[in-house]
């Protein structure tokens, strides 16, 4: 394993403008949006805890009467409070500055795990990402053990994680994206799918949005 530090990255790449990248962005993004709001409004979810809000551009589409947006950077959470400036049913905070009281009905992970390239800082983040959400846990990533060559990437099966880790979850449904990984394409196109995963007992509906 290399010596890449991807908190050290993420925080140097918005200090410098960057943004949360290109599955942020363009059909990828109104895909994503399409599906969670479809999910939140198919099963009374109100409530959502987003670990890895970035720059805020999907936060800014989805229709919940609260959410929470989390992140490792500040300035990222300061352009997303600039964003939603006045707005009391958008709240932002550092990991570090979670409590109990953030439990929420949903917690959603979106191009985040294949980026813990570190084996502890990705144990600690499923397990807080597990442990705020009353009923789902919705995750879209990759799910394979596959090289990939840059530093910031490395690709896990986080289910099999889940299953050892986290007896209590189920998973409901893999639903893939409808714009799978073209390397001709790579703004356009993606590795990760959803994985929906409930406690146990917890019905689940899943929805299917019309993708354009």
């Amino acid at each position: 394993m290399n010596n890449f530090n991807p908190i050290a990255y993420w925080k140097q790449r918005y200090q410098s403008g960057g943004n949360s990248g290109a599955g942020s962005y363009g059909r990828l993004a109104q895909f994503k949006v399409d599906f969670i709001n479809a999910f939140t409004q198919a099963n009374n979810v109100l409530d959502l805890l987003d670990f890895g809000c970035g720059d805020g551009s999907i936060m800014l589409r989805l229709k919940l009467p609260r959410y929470i947006g989390v992140d490792i950077s500040e300035t990222a959470l300061a352009h997303c409070r600039a964003l939603t400036l006045n707005d009391a049913s958008r709240q932002f905070y550092l990991r570090s500055e979670l409590s109990p009281s953030h439990r929420t009905s949903l917690s959603l992970s979106m191009d985040v795990i294949y980026h813990l390239t570190e084996d502890a800082g990705f144990a600690e983040y499923m397990k807080t990402l597990f442990e705020v959400s009353n009923r789902f846990v919705v995750i879209y990533a990759s799910n394979a053990d596959a090289a990939w060559n840059a530093p910031h990437v490395r690709h896990r099966r986080f289910t099999s994680h889940v299953q050892q880790h986290f007896p209590n979850w189920r998973l409901a449904a893999h639903c893939p994206n409808p714009y799978p990984f073209d390397p001709h394409r790579p703004d356009e196109t993606s590795f990760a799918d959803f994985f929906i995963f409930t406690r146990l007992g917890e019905p689940c509906t899943i929805p299917i949005p019309a993708y354009q």
